[in-house]
């Protein structure tokens, strides 16, 4: 059996003018990265900017098992379905992040026959994007530093600083440290932290960005740190803004590349949804709608995160309003969250099953509280039965979601008609009449506290002084109309990653609450949850290798 990047590798791609010329853009729109890649221009933008809004499709899935689940792989899959039935469609995805590369994933460009293309260049350093908000965001903790070593006008408490250093690396030596050591014209010393480049606000303004003059505006906003008398000091008093934003002007527009089947897939931005907002660009997200008459794009992890966001965040933002949601689950991660052990999901077991189902049941339930049509949708394996296939429609259609079985990964989007056609069904057959959980009037708890009962079903939820202190300072401020962004473990509904299922009786701890004034949210941290990951015992950097010919082989 080959691997992802084996079939990634055997496939001819188009010339991306080709991929292009599917979505009606001429070559003067595009700005060339090689021959297989490009971004999308603001011309572009300026010529479709009035067109009629095609269909919005979110793709997510219940909580990530080791069994696997395929979200990214549906998504794809689902875009080259509706290829084959002579749909104008467009994929719109995140970019990956080198730290899960190098760490547990491997890659991220979906798998089998349902993936991106050029798969190595994807998931490694593809147009730079992350690379310029890297620097970006470390440029303006370098001005910052500076601007206390040189006379410290703004009279910044170094105790007080809370903008962190980034890197797009999987490194946890780097979660605390100390800056400023040597003589005295090496800086003041103090402590400092690091966080991953997808948790950083500035990877968060560029997804949330309508355009350059919005992006400034946001990077302005940013605080970085406080004074002595406990004001806020932004990135726009550090003079950094129109640096920081040189960085980013290539950055800031969507990249154009293709399926294994050539269907057009808009991939820009990348924050992960366990500690970030995870979801692709609004700016990607526009063109996608723009462009094509079928969008389908994802949100990170489960649907208590990614979607969740997605809804409260994203579409809050930018005022977008989905048409449908397609859920993914396996067999296999529904037995897992039934308490099998891995290396038992693939014998069938109704019990377990039965058991284990409840995790699915609450992000139905979830999603339907947003008032979008729900599909569910089975990434099927060999190992499925007809018995489990047949309890799992069963129990999705008496919930009032349609149900397709998905072999998209195997057949790439021939193994998706189905469920491209039960998307249309859906589309046709019931209106969507979306609205956010909750409204901006609240409190940051109420809000928090919503987002906990509501989503994660949690009895309540309790929080460290330290964030209740930060609430506090955050609410008075003026920054108490905003979103939540909740930073939580996504194997679990609740803040612990070993309760399975659908847990019940627990609360949320919030240990940690900040302001991203620039993004627009409040980030609130549940549990051990970290925004600097570690590399496990066994790396996937282990595995990857190039050889003579620059042929990269172990990515996935």
């Amino acid at each position: 059996m080959l691997t992802d990047i084996e079939i990634a590798q055997s496939v001819k791609m188009d010339h991306i003018k080709n991929v292009a010329a599917k979505l009606d853009i001429t070559e003067e729109e595009l700005e060339y990265y090689g021959k297989y890649k490009a971004k999308l221009s603001d011309e572009l933008w300026e010529r479709v900017k009035d067109n009629k809004d095609g269909k919005l499709i979110l793709v997510t899935a219940i909580n990530p098992t080791p069994a696997g689940e395929g979200k990214t792989t549906t998504s794809v899959g689902l875009g080259e379905a509706f290829g084959k039935l002579n749909k104008k469609a467009v994929i719109a995805l995140r970019e990956p992040s080198l730290g899960p590369c190098f760490g547990i994933k491997g890659g991220a460009a979906g798998g089998g026959y349902a993936q991106v293309v050029p798969m190595e260049d994807l998931n490694l350093h593809f147009t730079g994007d992350f690379h310029a908000i890297t620097s970006a965001n470390n440029l303006l903790a370098a001005l910052l530093d500076n601007h206390i070593q040189q006379g410290n006008a703004l009279r910044i408490d170094t105790n007080q600083v809370v903008w962190k250093r980034c890197l797009d690396m999987n490194d946890r030596v780097l979660r605390n440290v100390v800056v400023g050591l040597g003589a005295k014209a090496d800086g003041v010393v103090r402590e400092d932290h690091f966080v991953i480049t997808v948790a950083s606000e500035i990877m968060a303004i560029l997804c949330l960005a309508e355009d350059m003059e919005d992006l400034k505006a946001r990077l302005s906003r940013i605080v970085v740190a406080y004074n002595f008398d406990g004001e806020p000091v932004t990135a726009g008093q550090l003079n950094a803004v129109g640096a920081m934003a040189a960085l980013l002007k290539d950055a800031i527009k969507p990249n154009l590349i293709q399926t294994v089947e050539h269907t057009p897939a808009i991939v820009h931005g990348g924050p992960f949804a366990n500690i970030a907002h995870g979801c692709n660009s609004v700016r990607a997200t526009r063109y996608a709608l723009k462009l094509a008459d079928y969008v389908v794009t994802e949100a990170g992890f489960g649907a208590d995160l990614g979607a969740e966001k997605f809804f409260d965040i994203k579409c809050r933002m930018a005022g977008l309003k989905p048409d449908a949601v397609v859920l993914v689950a396996t067999v296999r991660a529904l037995k897992y969250n039934g308490g099998v052990p891995k290396a038992e999901t693939g014998i069938e077991n109704l019990d377990a099953l039965k058991k284990g189902i409840v995790n699915l049941e609450k992000h139905i339930e979830n999603l339907q509280k947003y008032n979008v049509p729900v599909v569910v949708t089975l990434n099927r394996f060999t190992s499925d039965t007809d018995a489990e296939l047949e309890y799992v429609k069963n129990f999705c259609e008496e919930r009032g979601c349609e149900f397709a079985l998905s072999e998209v990964w195997a057949k790439g989007g021939e193994g998706g008609i189905e469920l491209a056609n039960k998307v249309l069904k859906t589309l046709e057959t019931k209106e969507s009449h979306f609205k956010v959980l909750y409204d901006d009037s609240l409190s940051i708890k109420q809000k928090i506290e919503t987002v906990a009962k509501e989503i994660y079903g949690a009895d309540g939820v309790t929080y460290d002084a330290a964030a209740s202190k930060a609430i506090d300072r955050i609410e008075a401020l003026g920054f108490g109309n905003v979103p939540v962004c909740m930073a939580k473990n996504q194997y679990s509904l609740s803040d612990d990653a070993k309760k399975l299922g659908r847990p019940t009786g627990f609360t949320v701890n919030i240990r940690e609450a900040y302001i991203s004034a620039g993004a627009g949210f409040v980030v609130a941290i549940t549990g051990t949850i970290m925004t600097m990951p570690g590399l496990p015992k066994e790396p996937a950097a282990n595995r990857i290798d190039v050889n003579e010919d620059g042929v990269i082989t172990g990515l996935f």
